[in-house]
């Protein structure tokens, strides 16, 4: 074993001179501890030597944030001596030299000193020195935060600061961060904060300074996301702004209405403003100007002007004390043009599928009259009485066989074509006609009619 030790230590010498680095007996893994109050910490020592093949003796002592320096304990590879004071809030176990806080305190927070000599067996009269420091550091979790606002109540656009703070019942190197509506703050011309940031100056208070603030508290030993505070409002009185005239009717160009005779119309006013304001309307009409109705809304009937008059609507806060106001001119005139043309352009397809129909409805009715007129009754019957002869198969008669045959109405139609003699029989048989007395019968009229001339009709 001696010899493990006397290479270890001819080892260390080597990498000395030939690295110039210095060869670690011991080794602490953190030199900064972060412990929360209350709770263990644990201070791990390791040693890069097997403890048998030496000697040791050390301490542990502490130094203070005031600078008061405490030795905790003195040990050997035997024996342990552990201050009075600390007897029942530390735990020590030679040879292992690592180092146990039960609870910490807030005032165990400072710097612990581990001072360790070495012997080695080998080596009798040879002394090695280790010194190692760790900083210790005890923080109190947060308490959830608490927010207060001076003043409390609503406040008037620049002419008012706001100041809030947030506050922790418990909790140590504690960071604040502000929130308004969600989105962090940071500084600006009207925003400052204290040292800390616990303290949140606006000054002058300004219309977007408006909404729902919060801080969230953390500190090393917390969440990462901390602890937030309850949301709080902050109001403010301003407008108003962006004042605008506007209605749905008539034709706007720039700050001249136009409406057409005889039209009523409604026009609004409108402005950003809290709290709400009141509005007047005031016409101006050959210099003389009059208040016409309060409310954001004008009725105006055209019929009731005579010319183009002037408008204005004057909005009033009556908390800021502050006013605004939008002028504009009312013109009756006929709008039938620009309207019109709108409409036209608009409707363009409606007045196209009207043409169409009403230009199928014509066509049809054509369509209608010439099958009416193709297909009529009598020109079917003429058609029939100037085919031939031969197309009717009826047997040829001459004369007078049987008179009960020729019993019936007969039609005298003049056929187009044939010759004259045959037209002049046909008159002929007509003036016979009329001649005949009411009482005449069919066959009287068929045995007076020449029997040659109306046949030569049939051929």
């Amino acid at each position: 074993m001696g010899a493990t030790g006397g290479t270890l230590l001819c080892f260390c010498s080597v990498l000395f001179i030939l690295t110039e680095t210095v060869c670690e007996f011991i080794r602490i893994p953190s030199s900064v501890h972060r412990g929360i109050e209350g709770k263990p910490l644990h201070l791990t020592v390791e040693t890069h030597f097997l403890l048998d093949e030496a000697e040791i003796q050390g301490t542990w002592s502490h130094t203070s944030s005031s600078g008061v320096r405490v030795t905790l304990v003195t040990f050997n590879k035997d024996s342990t001596i552990t201050d009075m004071t600390y007897r029942e809030r530390l735990i020590f176990r030679a040879p292992n030299v690592s180092l146990t806080i039960k609870k910490l305190r807030l005032e165990d927070e400072g710097d612990y000193h581990l001072n360790l000599n070495m012997e080695f067996h080998n080596k009798t009269g040879l002394v090695t020195k280790e010194e190692r420091t760790v900083h210790v550091t005890v923080d109190v979790p947060v308490s959830v935060p608490v927010l207060a606002r001076s003043p409390l109540h609503a406040v008037v656009e620049d002419q008012a600061n706001v100041t809030w703070s947030c506050a922790v019942e418990r909790g140590t190197r504690v960071r604040f961060l502000w929130r308004r509506d969600g989105v962090a703050l940071g500084p600006s011309d009207r925003h400052r904060f204290s040292e800390d940031n616990s303290t949140l100056f606006i000054g002058p208070v300004k219309k977007e300074d408006r909404g729902s603030y919060s801080c969230v508290a953390s500190n090393p030993v917390s969440s990462p996301a901390g602890r937030s505070s309850g949301a709080a409002e902050l109001t403010v009185y301003y407008g108003p702004y962006n004042l605008e005239v506007n209605s749905v009717q008539g034709l706007r160009t720039g700050e001249v209405f136009t409406i057409n005779p005889g039209e009523l119309v409604f026009f609004d006013c409108q402005a950003d403003s809290n709290p709400p304001n009141s509005y007047v309307w005031i016409t101006k009409s050959h210099n003389v100007t009059q208040v016409v109705t309060e409310g954001p809304r004008l009725e105006v009937r055209s019929y009731k002007l005579a010319q183009a008059e002037e408008y204005l609507c004057r909005a009033f806060n009556n908390v800021t004390k502050k006013q605004d106001e939008a002028q504009f001119t009312l013109v009756v005139a006929s709008l039938g043009t620009g309207k019109e043309k709108h409409v036209q352009e608009d409707n363009s397809m409606s007045f196209l599928t009207a043409i169409t129909v009403c230009s199928l409805f014509v066509i049809g009715c054509m369509l209608l009259f010439l099958i009416r007129r193709t297909c009529h009754p009598k020109r079917v019957l003429m058609s029939i009485y100037n085919r031939p002869l031969s197309d009717h198969k009826r047997p040829h008669r001459s004369g007078h066989e049987d008179a009960t045959e020729d019993f019936g109405i007969y039609e005298f139609v003049s056929i187009p074509g044939k010759m004259e003699s045959a037209q002049a029989s046909c008159r002929s048989l007509a003036r016979l006609e009329s001649a005949q007395d009411m009482h005449t019968t069919i066959y009287d009229v068929i045995r007076h009619v020449p029997e040659m001339p109306c046949h030569s009709l049939l051929k």
